[in-house]
């Protein structure tokens, strides 16, 4: 259930940074010629776009989720104190949610035209690759709705964690739930950062003079698009079975 739940924060991710992942890489022209995918082309097109502004997104969205926490830790105490029949009814609508929202996702792939996908594409490469445009403000709807899918998540773990010290003295318990709360926010984002970096660091390998260094770096360039594409089916797949598993 939690490799599930991280699968499904990560395609949430996924999905705010799939543009920017993919168009705001300073490729070098050789290094598009060997790829030939949307990474190095789409990197081309904007090149001279900053790549760090990746990560302001990462950090927008981990912000929401340690806000999140913050809610969700003294809210689990007080209903597990004065209401805890309530915490089932509760985890069955975010439940509910997340089904709706994987159901979305797969309406909106067989719905809509690809000329439909194209022109909103081409629309948020021009806003990406205009200096003017704040990325972070250019994709807050996106943000969110990371942040509301990892709300519904984080109280899945919450009342997991709660379960687990419910005869725990209150101090114990503080602590505890504090402590997955810290934990669980730097790994999964920590991990997404580093995911959104993988072709970052390809790049740096295929300048290295060693031709191992260079395989292996043009090998991490050639996987990432497809990594990050695989991440977006498994995620899909994660939303119905946590919202299954909780329902």
């Amino acid at each position: 259930m939690a490799g599930s739940s991280l699968l499904v924060l990560i395609d949430d991710i996924a999905t705010v940074l799939d543009d920017v992942s993919l168009m705001t890489k300073v490729a070098a022209k050789k290094t598009a010629g060997v790829l030939g995918d949307d990474l190095a082309l789409n990197a081309q097109q904007v090149t001279g776009v900053r790549a760090e502004r990746e990560i302001p997104v990462v950090w927008a969205v981990a912000k929401g989720s340690l806000l999140n926490k913050a809610i969700l830790v003294p809210a689990a105490l007080l209903i597990s104190a004065f209401i805890p029949w309530a915490v089932i009814p509760l985890l069955m609508v975010g439940g509910a949610y997340l089904c709706f929202e994987g159901f979305e996702k797969l309406a909106h792939k067989f719905l809509h035209s690809k000329a439909e996908d194209d022109a909103q594409h081409e629309a948020r490469k021009a806003a990406v690759a205009d200096e003017q445009v704040d990325l972070v403000a250019f994709e807050k709807s996106k943000i969110k709705g990371a942040v509301r899918t990892d709300f519904i998540l984080s109280a899945e773990i919450i009342a997991i964690t709660l379960g687990t010290v419910a005869d725990a003295p209150l101090s114990q318990q503080i602590i505890v739930l504090s402590g997955i709360a810290i934990v669980m926010t730097l790994g999964v984002y920590g991990l997404v950062a580093g995911i959104v970096k993988l072709d970052d660091l390809g790049l740096w390998m295929t300048k290295k003079a060693s031709a191992l260094s260079q395989a292996v770096g043009n090998g991490i360039l050639r996987a990432a698009p497809y990594m990050m594409k695989s991440l977006s089916v498994i995620g899909t797949a994660a939303m119905f079975l946590v919202g299954g598993g909780i329902l």
